[in-house]
């Protein structure tokens, strides 16, 4: 799944949750149950990179719009559910920047395991998911800033 759907979905968990604690954990179990779902992957890393990286941008973009669009009441649990949601995923810039993950090995061993269902033909589900995301979480703070 793309970091920035993660982070999307991260911060609707933050918004249902009643502190950040609660919606750092609950973004964390987001992050597996969106990667158990098929979703976009199984490309050899030269292929990833170039999307990764715009994709990681695109991610932190997102926090720092969905921050700036947040209620000062909410902000700390949106930016924690979000959080949880993205950092399992730091395997990935840990072991290109720094050529380790910064987890234990169980940690990555099971993340590895529950992304069984990647597939090189899922990108147009990887947008349809991130829009979605985007416009419910739009409506979602529209409505809290009301």
């Amino acid at each position: 799944m793309l970091v920035t759907n993660h982070v999307l979905t991260g911060a609707l968990v933050g918004l249902a949750c009643p502190g950040p604690v609660s919606a750092f954990v609950a973004g964390v179990a987001s992050h597996v149950a969106l990667d158990v779902v098929p979703h976009w992957g199984d490309r050899p890393i030269d292929e990833v990179m170039p999307i990764a990286v715009a994709d990681g941008l695109a991610g932190l973009t997102a926090i720092a719009v969905v921050w700036r669009r947040t209620p000062a009441r909410w902000r700390l649990r949106v930016l924690a559910g979000m959080a949880g949601a993205s950092v399992p995923d730091l395997d990935k810039p840990g072991q290109v920047v720094l050529g380790a993950s910064p987890f234990p090995r169980a940690v990555d061993d099971l993340h590895a395991r529950i992304q069984t269902r990647e597939s090189a033909d899922r990108m147009p589900q990887e947008i349809v998911v991130g829009l979605g995301t985007a416009a419910v979480l739009a409506v979602v703070l529209r409505r809290l800033r009301a």
